[in-house]
């Protein structure tokens, strides 16, 4: 089984003398801690730890419930086969609470200097975590959560609408208080704002673009929410609500390899062993004569070692199947610095616009939205648009336009956190197949249980939250989705 790779950092604690004539309070004030955050100063750990957070959460959870790779050989129970267990999301849930709290402490720093650019950033970054929480969870501790200076050690569990509710508030708010023409006082890994004079437009963009993912995700709730009424009045407005407008704009973490810019995974060896290709992505890819599949995927390899194309094992594959060839598995080179870790693709808001378009949401071409949405997404990987790609009937905008819309997000969404999970959810897409060997029934989880400590040491607002929601179990709906 894969094992999560984590970076971790250590203290050193330095011991001093006490001069006699010290107070008890000088002596017991604990000085390895910073008692006033300097916002410069809190931005780029949290950029860094959570993109690889999303990294590793891609690598872990969505590539094997999403049959992009799997567990290989296994017999027994995994991922692939859709088998999830309290502690699958335990890890995800802690990290993104640890640095929820180093949010909130930009923000509360941010205010008290009067920075309105860092406080912007502050929410939105809050709106992506969160955000982020609430689709893997449904209802989750929010107005409460990061305040044990508070003295609230059991926060409540928010209702899933209000939290969206608060956060696409925050984010109209973030994009209102940018100063574009003044730059960040520290670094900047998103966007280099502390020496590029765009840094903060561009983090605007951010902002909106994030507002347009959230939105879309809630579409089902129009009228409950003024969903189609926000969404139109940012692509309507553009000067005043910017949106992403090429690969340049788009939200990533360049891994340079030299410290601390150091891949999440240590070892890029560990990232292809006891793994598979899984049939269905490297197929996809294939019908669409990809040109990306050389960088996603390795070939497969007959019994004496020689490369016979692409070829991937079904996820889910009944037990007992014997295979006479190595299935293709991940290019290491995915593991291996330099990379690029994306945290929100050009190309993912070029594919939710052309769906809004083709749903008449919004104005303009979805066509257009679309060959923009697979042109960028292959170009973000260095590759080419092959001359005549959209003649290929398997990429052509017309028949069945919303199902290949969602077939090319989902490739587009390669290595984006759990998002592939997040849009199957919401619209049913990409068709996954039942190989034969699928727990659950064959239907794919809809959410994540609460992790232990959840229940554990928040029983009671834990079981509010399980009655609110209809159970705690990986069939219940939540909110967007019902």
């Amino acid at each position: 089984m894969k094992k999560l790779i984590y970076i971790c950092s250590f203290l050193a604690l330095v011991g001093s003398t006490v001069s006699c004539d010290r107070s008890l309070d000088e002596i017991n004030k604990d000085t390895s801690r910073i008692n006033e955050p300097v916002a410069s100063s809190l931005l780029v750990p949290i950029q860094y730890n959570m993109a690889s957070v999303g990294y590793n959460r891609a690598n872990d959870f969505t590539f094997d419930i999403m049959q992009v790779s799997l567990d290989f050989p296994n017999e027994g129970n995994s991922l692939s086969r859709y088998y999830i267990t309290e502690n699958t999301g335990n890890g995800f849930w802690n990290n993104s609470y640890r640095w929820l709290k180093q949010v909130d402490d930009l923000r509360k720093a941010a205010v008290a200097e009067g920075d309105k650019n860092y406080q912007a950033i502050s929410m939105v970054l809050n709106a992506w975590i969160y955000s982020n929480l609430t689709d893997t969870y449904g209802d989750v501790p929010f107005s409460e959560a990061s305040q044990l200076d508070g003295n609230i050690s059991q926060p409540k569990f928010d209702r899933q609408k209000d939290i969206y509710v608060k956060l696409l508030d925050d984010l109209k708010t973030a994009n209102s208080l940018f100063v574009t023409n003044k730059m960040l006082s520290g670094g900047d890994l998103f966007y280099k704002a502390d020496t590029d004079a765009n840094g903060i437009i561009n983090w605007k963009k951010f902002c909106n673009s994030l507002s347009l993912r959230l939105l879309t995700r809630i579409l089902n709730r129009d009228g409950e929410v003024n969903v189609k009424e926000r969404i139109q009045e940012i692509t309507n407005n553009p000067t005043i609500f910017p949106i992403f407008q090429s690969n340049a704009d788009a939200v990533k973490v360049d891994i340079s390899g030299i410290y601390p810019l150091m891949p999440p995974i240590a070892r890029y060896q560990d990232f292809t062993t006891g793994r598979a290709a899984s049939e269905f992505f490297v197929e996809s890819m294939k019908a669409n004569n990809d040109p990306r599949i050389s960088m996603f995927f390795s070939q497969a390899k007959d019994p004496k070692g020689n490369n016979i194309g692409y070829l991937g094992a079904p996820s889910g594959y009944p037990f007992g199947t014997v295979f006479t060839n190595q299935p293709s598995n991940l290019n290491q080179n995915l593991a291996k610095a330099p990379l690029k870790i994306f945290v929100y693709p050009y190309a993912e808001l070029q594919f939710t616009l052309a769906e809004l378009a083709l749903k008449g949401i919004i104005s303009g071409s979805a066509k257009t939205f679309y060959e923009n949405g697979v042109k960028g997404s292959i170009e973000q990987w260095g590759s080419v648009v092959p001359a005549n790609y959209f003649d290929n009937p398997n990429v052509a905008f017309g028949t069945g336009s919303l199902k290949k819309i969602m077939l090319q997000k989902y490739i587009s969404l390669f290595f984006v956190d759990q998002q592939q999970w997040f849009e199957k959810r919401r619209t049913g897409f990409p068709e996954l197949p039942n190989n034969g060997g699928l727990l659950n029934g064959g239907n794919l989880p809809q959410r994540l249980m609460y992790p232990p400590n959840s229940r554990v040491l928040n029983m009671e607002n834990y079981q509010a939250a399980v009655q609110e929601m209809g159970g705690d179990n990986i069939n219940v709906k939540m909110w967007w989705n019902k």
